[in-house]
């Protein structure tokens, strides 16, 4: 019996392991640094540097404007001091628009005024906290993605706040559902237990249902796109493009008292004494996600659906793909309701935007260039340019005014993964070429492309030309045919990796540039340890039982399953404080795991009654099912062998997948 729900504790990935995934470099165990640009990346990003407007200084003075105090290293500029090499002189291993946005999240980080009234800190982690003044005391506004990161931030910013350093925090509010949002919230609640908290539409449903079913597999990638193993230096990570990094510690969430904009996209309410007005922006950058408006003090935070430099339409760690069109649509909502009156922008990510003029100018270039990706990416499809094609093509779309500002550079997003995640929502995949309906496996095929062309020997010599002409691109998809079919080939791997290595340097995007560089170290010196994998308790804790035995469902061998017939069970989850009692009915047919909550136990083969929290235990691995059993916590009837049949057909995730070809 206890092998069953120790089968449970498999369920270790969510959603904010990938945004953790990020800063998990104490476990690097191998000093590794790579190689030197090649004259052909030194010469490319050269000429890219020569056609960017670095005398454009607006932003760097936007990001230094109204600090009243800043970080040293022994308080909380930890992040920064982590990334000192960045200087003013741009190295060769660098795409220059990506190391002038390093540059500017290296403006000197602390506490910042944004308006009367209005706070932020910035450079503790990804995200910024805000503090507004309220009535009888602050309203915080996004909480970061640690406890630690915000008893830190509260600390300095009540020691440096010019006005009301002796007020408690009264509210909490959560922009949107992602982890460097909510995860410090528990830091908060802890020095002011009366808080009350507030969240976005269906936020609580959508922190803890985003990712887990895929979650595995996005933990992995996400050890590529956020550089999980690469090391801080000018061969390594340079930036987070939305800012430096993320803060170290525990991720945790308190479920809000009351989620905003369920009956409608507009809502009002006084938050101890401040009117504040509240659109959902739902489906945008986040599942769950709404933007304010304080009148009195025509102020505008726009959570994440603006920031300086484009955001992904689709993260490349894996998601669901996002409405690239309600995204603009939703930032002409704000410019028409807001953009007469609004004095003063401000984010989850970035410096704010002061003056109804510069607003304005700043939102509908957003608009337009999130628009221009929806509607460019569709013209293109419509005449017939498929999927590989289109994030090249798109470029020749995008006007000179929209390449020439700064903050609709892909940073985060990039045009082309971008347009191709717009091509994916509407079309999917397929392109309706015939050839590619049905391909060979990877590594069939792989192994045929490579006796076509004359053989591995054929074609890395052929790859050693095209390298020294910097012909990068083509290189690594030949090069990663021959080790797909052979990867014990060490000439190729070597190739390949120091192919992947250029297109990383040249790489504007900061996740293109990690998931190049991670490619090239694991050809080189294999997977190395660095992402985390363990959930955290307060999300588990509000993880529903139907979302569990989801996750199950995706770990059931379906083949072994189907051998054992069919068994049924019912979990009874006991009433507890804020939550009723409730039974999932979960059946094993067909080789498939269903589950449904029903009204009343139906009959089944067997029925446990165990409180939810106890769950949580045995997923975190604080507590057993015996022990439950024999303590009387739970209690169990009918076949007591059914968990355990169920459980013999889960498998464990490789936490480590091969995703280049190992030896």
């Amino acid at each position: 019996m206890n092998k069953s729900i120790i089968a449970l504790s498999m369920i270790t990935t969510l959603s904010l392991n990938a945004f953790a995934a990020q800063h998990e470099h104490d476990h690097i165990t191998v000093d590794y640094h790579g190689k030197a640009a090649t004259p052909a990346t030194i010469a490319h990003n050269a000429a890219l540097a020569k056609s960017l407007n670095f005398d454009d200084k607006v932003a760097f003075e936007r990001f230094s404007k109204n600090q009243i105090a800043e970080f040293d290293q022994t308080t909380a500029d930890i992040l920064r001091a982590e990334f000192s090499f960045i200087s003013e002189q741009f190295p060769d291993s660098v795409n220059p628009s990506l190391y002038r946005q390093a540059q500017l999240n290296m403006v000197p980080n602390g506490l910042y005024k944004v308006t009367d009234g209005i706070y932020q800190i910035r450079g503790t982690d990804l995200s910024n906290m805000t503090l507004i003044r309220g009535e009888t005391g602050w309203i915080v506004y996004d909480v970061l993605l640690t406890k630690e990161a915000a008893e830190q931030s509260l600390k300095f910013a009540f020691e440096h706040l010019p006005e009301g350093n002796n007020l408690p925090i009264v509210a909490m509010i959560y922009s949107h559902s992602h982890a460097d949002h909510f995860g410090g919230a528990r830091g908060v609640q802890n020095l002011y237990p009366d808080v009350k908290v507030y969240g976005s539409n269906n936020i609580t449903t959508e922190v803890v249902d985003e990712n887990v079913l895929a979650g595995n597999a996005m933990s992995r990638r996400a050890g590529y796109q956020y550089g999980a193993t690469l090391g801080k230096h000018d061969h390594g990570i340079v930036d987070a493009a939305l800012a430096k990094g993320l803060s170290k510690g525990e991720i945790t969430y308190v479920k809000p008292d009351y989620e905003l904009n369920q009956q409608d996209k507009w809502e009002t309410l006084t938050i101890d004494g401040l009117e504040m007005v509240f659109m959902d922006a739902s489906g945008t950058e986040a599942a769950s996600e709404m933007v304010t408006y304080i009148p009195s003090m025509k102020a505008l935070w726009t959570g994440e659906l603006t920031y300086d430099g484009m955001h992904n339409i689709y993260t490349l760690r894996g998601a669901k793909v996002r409405d690239a069109l309600k995204w603009s649509k939703d930032i002409n909502q704000m410019v028409n309701a807001f953009g007469q009156d609004v004095e003063v922008l401000f984010a989850s990510h970035s410096a704010p935007v002061w003056g109804n003029g510069e607003i304005n100018q700043y939102l509908k270039m957003q608009r337009d260039n999130y628009g221009l990706v929806h509607n460019q990416s569709l013209r293109l499809a419509n005449q017939g340019v498929v999927i590989q094609d289109i994030g090249d093509a798109i470029m020749d779309t995008i006007p000179q005014q929209v390449k020439d500002t700064w903050y609709t550079n892909g940073y985060h997003g990039t045009y082309s993964h971008n347009a191709k995640a717009v091509y994916n929502m509407y079309l999917g995949y397929f392109d309706m070429n015939p050839a590619n309906l049905n391909p060979l496996p990877t590594q069939q095929e792989a192994s045929k492309f490579v006796e076509y062309m004359g053989g591995a020997n054929n074609i890395v010599k052929k790859a050693k030309a095209d390298f020294s002409e910097g012909d990068y691109r083509f290189v690594a998809t030949a090069l990663n045919k021959v080790v797909m079919a052979d990867p014990n080939n060490q000439p190729a791997r070597d190739l390949l990796a120091d192919t992947y290595e250029q297109l990383g340097y040249q790489a504007e995007g900061a996740g293109w540039r990690n998931i190049y560089l991670t490619g090239a170290q694991e050809l080189r010196i294999g997977i190395q340890p660095g992402a985390p994998k363990s959930a955290s308790p307060d999300v588990l804790s509000e993880m529903d039982m139907t979302t569990l035995f989801d996750f199950l469902a995706v770990k059931v061998d379906s083949i072994a399953a189907n051998k054992l017939g069919d068994i049924s069970l019912n979990v009874e989850t006991k009433a507890a404080k804020g939550e009723p009692a409730n039974t999932v009915f979960v059946e094993l047919s067909n080789g498939n795991l269903n589950n449904i909550i029903v009204e009343k136990a139906k009959a089944a083969d067997a029925t446990l009654t165990i409180a939810k929290s106890d769950v949580v235990d045995i997923l975190l691995g604080q507590t057993t099912l015996k022990q439950l059993l024999e303590q009387g916590n739970a209690t169990m009837t009918g076949d007591q062998d059914a968990f355990s049949k169920i459980a013999s057909t889960l498998v464990q995730f490789d936490e480590n997948f091969e995703i280049v070809p190992l030896r």
